[in-house]
């Protein structure tokens, strides 16, 4: 029998078990995968962690730990950080040695963070609008490219913040955000992002609220008390949840601007000096707050992935190792048992020689077919890696 004979018997014979090949397939292709699997998902975080880390000069935020504050302010995570003063923002730019962006990173809508920030963000993460236009007033806010096209958002459409505690009966009303623009590709964790300006993330956190003019209101049955310079009302006052050119002037806020909370506030010196300069001055506060070199805190995150990557591989090797001898069992078994099925081929005139052939290309089939599964593991890994990273960090 010729090899294109061997090679139709062999494909016949795959075809006809198809779920067992496939299995055995999957079984090998996978288990060849987790290693490249584990080599590239460190390759993608070191160079995802490395790039946006160093594109952040210095960050200030409250003191606690410097790796979640990283993480909040380049992946937007939302727990594990403490908030400090928004005054700080003028006591930087008072300094005159670095531009300032402050970030409010708490809420999120269905799992999107929302985060409030400055138009200087956008510039400074070189995020430009790819349909329609940037927020401009209280309630507007700009959605990142990947999240709107998962969840259909457009301009002109509407956002809601989700309520911290779903059975929280005292708790800020949920705020209808307008959506004024979708942000071009960038292919980081800002196209999963809502963007809003920092005092509606404070107007999300009941620091500010709109209410109807108890002054004009008609209905006076919600008013407890009414002098010249003060109205004292009852929780009867209907609360706005939308900002609307029609209730913009009815919104304010209570307190002192500069005691508002921020999580973190990005510093982009002007130059080496300047950063110097900073650091300095913030060797040992005593504002409670610290401020950190986030490619500093990234190295040591990776170091920890380093080390864990070598464990996995020495693992994984022997996980590999036992899976290889199991197939070779179910492949000798399979041989085994198609003993009567060989003998008869011999007796028709199938050379021994042919027969080996026949057995060769059955397992080059699986092999080739876990090797599909392994390219294709690995092309999903190059297409998500970067996403499913990101949205592990929150």
């Amino acid at each position: 029998m010729s090899v294109h004979g061997s090679l139709h018997l062999a494909w016949r014979y795959i075809g006809h078990h198809r779920m067992r090949t496939m299995l055995l397939a999957l079984s090998l292709g996978l288990t060849m995968a987790l290693p490249l699997l584990v080599r590239g998902m460190v390759r993608i975080a070191q160079s995802e962690f490395r790039s946006r880390a160093e594109a952040t000069p210095l960050m200030l935020g409250a003191k606690g730990s410097a790796l979640e504050l990283t993480l909040n302010a380049l992946y937007f995570r939302r727990h594990g950080v403490e908030t400090f003063p928004a005054g700080q923002v003028n006591v930087l730019r008072a300094t005159g040695l670095a531009k300032v962006i402050p970030l409010h990173v708490h809420f999120h809508s269905q799992e999107a963070p929302i985060v409030g920030t400055s138009l200087d963000y956008f510039s400074f993460r070189n995020l430009r609008i790819a349909d329609g236009r940037m927020m401009t007033r209280l309630g507007d806010c700009v959605v990142g490219a990947r999240l709107a096209r998962a969840r259909g958002l457009h301009p002109g459409g509407f956002l809601y913040s989700s309520p911290e505690q779903v059975f929280d009966l005292a708790g800020v009303y949920p705020l209808k955000m307008r959506i004024t623009g979708v942000l071009e590709d960038s292919h980081t964790a800002d196209d999963d992002t809502v963007f809003a300006d920092v005092k509606t993330t404070w107007l999300i956190a009941g620091i500010a609220h709109g209410h109807e003019d108890v002054v004009k209101n008609p209905d006076q049955s919600s008013v407890l008390e009414k002098r010249a310079d003060h109205v004292a009302v009852t929780n009867a006052v209907r609360m706005f949840t939308e900002v609307t050119n029609e209730n913009f002037g009815n919104f304010h806020f209570h307190g002192d601007p500069d005691s508002f909370p921020l999580t973190a506030i990005i510093c982009v010196p002007e130059d080496l000096k300047s950063q110097a300069i900073l650091m300095g001055r913030h060797l040992n506060p005593a504002d409670g707050t610290q401020l950190i070199r986030p490619t500093e805190q990234m190295d040591a995150l990776l170091t920890v992935l380093f080390q864990a990557r070598r464990l996995a591989l020495v693992l994984l090797v022997f996980l590999g190792g036992a899976v290889f001898l199991i197939a070779a069992l179910v492949l000798t078994l399979s041989f085994k048992m198609r003993r009567r099925e060989f003998a008869t081929l011999e007796e028709i005139g199938v050379a021994r020689d042919t027969l080996a052939m026949v057995k060769s290309f059955e397992v080059l089939f699986v092999s080739a077919a876990s090797g599909a599964i392994v390219l294709f593991v690995m092309e999903m890994m190059e297409i998500w890696g970067a996403s499913l990273l990101q949205m592990s960090l929150r």
